[in-house]
């Protein structure tokens, strides 16, 4: 399994909306992890969680909820590997580090390391961030 980039960032899905559209275009998959307490559910899927069911899943013709009871710290390349398969980036909001992906006017300002950040567009944040020394 080839791991995924894993980029932080502080603004909202919204503000990649060019990146999720350019790698759409691409064939490439984006995902995106939020290290945040959930928004509650209530209903049956949480009923059915707490209840103890390994997950509860909702699914219609255009999303998919799953709810799966944990215990302890999310463990970061358990949930790569059981939510990101085929990512070949995901950005995850609620972490520090590098490389640091923002929204800028020309695009996206891009930190990485120690080097001084770039401000890049679309296509080329993409080009940068599927390059193998980005991986988790």
């Amino acid at each position: 399994m080839k791991t995924p980039a894993l980029v932080a960032v502080e603004s909202g899905p919204e503000a990649f909306a060019t990146l999720f559209a350019s790698a759409r275009k691409r064939g490439l998959r984006l995902g995106w992890l939020e290290l945040a307490p959930p928004p509650p559910l209530g209903g049956a899927l949480e009923a059915a969680a707490a209840a103890g069911a390994l997950r509860a899943v909702a699914v219609d013709g255009t999303r998919a909820v799953s709810v799966k009871p944990v215990r302890g710290a999310p463990v970061l390349r358990d949930l790569l590997r059981e939510h990101f398969l085929g990512c070949v980036i995901v950005f995850v909001r609620g972490r520090e580090g590098r490389p640091r992906l923002a929204p800028s006017p020309g695009g996206f300002r891009l930190e990485v390391g120690d080097a001084a950040a770039r401000e890049l567009d679309a296509e080329a944040t993409l080009d940068e961030l599927v390059r193998p020394r980005h991986r988790a």
